[in-house]
């Protein structure tokens, strides 16, 4: 059998080749062996952006020896053993040379594989002379095969030692146009079109979602290489970027529905959660952290590297910790998918209310890069910015649509680009266009800005610029129902600051709109209406104000007892939580009289996340500590509430642990009053400690 890498999620240009089993059979060798040199055969159809002809000269060597192959496929004759040491060297680079191929073709690298073209030249070299290095020690002239197929393998190979693999010279042209234009970055000269438009039709990148393409590839491998902090690689891949992204928005001139930004990341930006991950899926099963290095080990089970090796050193065994199971080998395989959904989950500039605790929202945007990582980059984007403002006051609403669209998608990208944009002026111009007739040109106008809004200077300048009132009047009424929730998100990045809570409180139709979004919008609405009432419950007198609005609290009990969504449900917790958290929140709350049943079931569901846990025992607690002995005896009598709260204290998060430890507390000394007759203050004041 031939040993089968995993290939799923290999980076470029790295070459994961393995050779084949020592006891592997000849048959089963020359079989896979021909397989993989049709593939390879098969790339002469494909296109190359760069590296053409060393491309085909890599093709044409494989044609010639899948010939050869063919041969003594089927032939039944004795074989040396030096036949297996040749064929199985052959596997090898075969594989090897395959996925330098896949490399080459890799419709989203094209730049990225330009500006290599020197390694992978140098490696088509490489890889030639270990051909011929393999080939060199069969024995041709002990075998059945045909003397026309060995002229023209000795004829190939005799080709293959004297042929040099070298930069071709257009390729060679365009590397130096593309450096060149980094450099006028540099000293803040503007490129000229023409040049740019040529780069990018020499690697065949002609529209706006295949230049997306590059931007997204880039933007994976400066994740990469920022984890690895190989700093001249990360310059090297910012400047990149910044090209790339210049040209998108200069030199393409529509937006194609090839991969439409607003179907892909689009709709998805305008959710402050993270798609549809689940935070606890990320964490450790041993430390209960967000992993940092996943890795798998050999019962399947994944743990964060670091942990996993403090197990195996504190036990003084080599055991699952999940299953018991003794392990064989403590072979730790990097869990690469894994390790790059966390990145992305982490690079995400907003934070989900279910997962306040592990991360403030702050720290995690800086996971994202707030310096432009080189110099190009940084100037790059700069001019970038300027040309967008010009466009957002142009006469033309195409323009100015085309300008808030992209200024939507850079501003999403890192928090250098937000500073950027906020800095050149976008702002004001943006908070302009919210009053648009054109509804597309609304809703990219509010995507945009709250995109901006992650970054403080960009709050402060949409309060300045009186985009409150412009802000809410979106959410209230825009003209599309994305708009209304991009405008509740807005509104929970401008509550990250005490003052705009203020402010934003004081709005008339600022919770009205929000609480409007609850009942009749999306789930993604919903899910963006209710963090925004989150953080505005972080100033005092926003809690009367929602109170006042009486379908709030309907509204939240309906969600918990019906919605299918957890997130949902959590996020709508965690309001009515901190609602409790004040003795008329938590009064109205048990006169509505629904939560209390529904939180607890929650609680006591095993299919509860940790988080979803958490958000429930700081209800109860609230409750109990407002609410009264009668809020507590209906507590008590709960049969499995006791055994989910004392799983709390292994299980859960610190938070949920503490609160957890808080309730028993308080439901042990109201069994022990009940029974003595002896009263004494239901939660003393020094175990209430408000944690979020």
């Amino acid at each position: 059998m031939i040993r089968k890498s995993n290939e799923s999620d290999r980076r470029i240009l790295t070459f994961p080749a393995v050779h084949p089993y020592e006891g592997v059979s000849l048959p089963t060798l020359i079989t896979s062996l021909f397989t993989i040199s049709r593939r390879i055969c098969s790339f002469k159809s494909k296109v190359f952006s760069s590296n053409k002809k060393n491309a085909r000269k890599a093709i044409r060597m494989i044609e010639v020896l899948q010939i050869f192959l063919e041969e003594i496929r089927y032939q039944q004759w004795s074989f040396p053993d030096s036949v297996i040491l040749s064929l199985s060297e052959l596997h090898l680079t075969f594989q090897k040379l395959q996925f330098l191929l896949e490399d080459c073709t890799q419709e989203d690298s094209r730049l990225y594989m330009l500006m290599e073209s020197d390694w992978v030249a140098t490696h088509f070299q490489v890889l030639s002379r270990s051909i011929v290095t393999a080939l060199d020690v069969f024995p041709f002239n002990s075998t059945e095969i045909s003397e026309e197929v060995k002229e023209h393998v000795d004829l190939m190979l005799k080709q293959a030692r004297k042929c040099n693999f070298e930069v071709e010279p257009e390729d060679k042209r365009a590397m130096m146009g593309v450096l060149s234009i980094l450099n006028q970055f540099e000293n803040s000269v503007t490129p000229s079109e023409s040049d740019l438009r040529w780069i990018l039709d020499h690697i065949g990148v002609q529209r706006w979602s295949e230049c997306n393409k590059e931007i997204k590839f880039l933007d994976a491998e400066i994740g990469y290489e920022r984890m690895k902090e190989e700093k001249r690689k990360l310059a090297f891949l910012c400047s990149l970027m910044g090209f790339i992204s210049y040209c998108r928005c200069v030199v393409i001139g529509v937006v194609d529905d090839g991969e439409d930004e607003s179907k892909s990341d689009y709709g998805k930006e305008s959710e402050i959660q993270t798609g549809f991950f689940n935070p606890d899926d990320f964490r450790c099963p041993i430390s209960l952290e967000i992993m940092n290095d996943p890795v798998t080990i050999e019962t399947g089970h994944t743990y964060d590297r670091s942990s996993i090796l403090r197990w195996f050193s504190s036990s003084g065994s080599l055991k699952c910790p999940k299953t018991g199971r003794n392990l064989s080998s403590i072979e730790l395989v990097p869990n690469l998918v894994l390790r790059r959904l966390i990145h992305q989950y982490c690079s995400k500039p907003g934070v989900p209310v279910t997962d306040l605790g592990q991360r403030n929202r702050g720290d995690r945007d800086n996971r994202t890069t707030c310096q432009p990582g080189s110099l190009a980059a940084q100037e790059a984007m700069r001019m970038l910015a300027s040309f967008l403002t010009d466009k957002l006051q142009s006469k033309a609403e195409v323009e100015r649509n085309r300008a808030a669209y992209e200024i939507r998608v850079l501003a999403k990208r890192n928090i250098f680009n937000r500073s950027c944009l906020a800095e050149s002026g976008t702002i004001s111009c943006l908070l302009r266009l919210l009053s648009s007739k054109n509804p597309t040109t609304q809703e990219n106008a509010i995507a945009a800005l709250m995109n901006l809004s992650k970054h403080p200077k960009s709050r402060s300048i949409m309060v300045l610029n009186g985009g409150l009132e412009l802000i809410v009047s979106v959410c209230k009424k825009g003209m599309k129902l994305e708009s209304h929730r991009h405008a509740a998100a807005t509104m929970y990045y401008l509550a990250s600051d005490e003052e705009n809570r203020k402010l934003i409180g004081k709005e008339p139709e600022a919770i009205p709109s929000l609480i409007k979004l609850l009942k009749d919008g999306s789930d993604r609405g919903k899910k963006n209406g209710l963090v925004a009432i989150y953080g505005l419950l972080f100033h005092s007198e926003n809690h009367k104000r929602v109170l006042e609005a009486k379908e709030i609290l309907p509204l939240l009990v309906s969600i918990i007892k019906t919605c299918e969504r957890e997130e949902l449900v959590t996020d709508s917790l965690a309001v009515l939580a901190t609602l409790a958290e004040k003795s008329v929140g938590a009064m109205a709350i048990l006169k509505n009289g629904e939560a209390l049943n529904p939180a607890m079931e929650i609680l006591n569901s095993s299919s509860t996340s940790r988080v979803g846990k958490e958000q429930c025992v700081a209800l109860l607690l609230s409750l109990a500590a407002n609410g009264g002995e009668n809020v507590i005896a209906l507590l008590v009598k709960s049969p499995s509430l006791m055994g989910s709260l004392y799983s709390l204290l292994s299980e859960g998060t610190f938070r949920a642990s503490k609160k957890a430890s808080a309730l028993i507390r308080v439901l042990h000394d109201f069994c022990e009053r009940r029974h003595s007759g002896f009263k004494v203050p239901v939660l003393p004041q020094e175990q209430f400690i408000h944690v979020w």
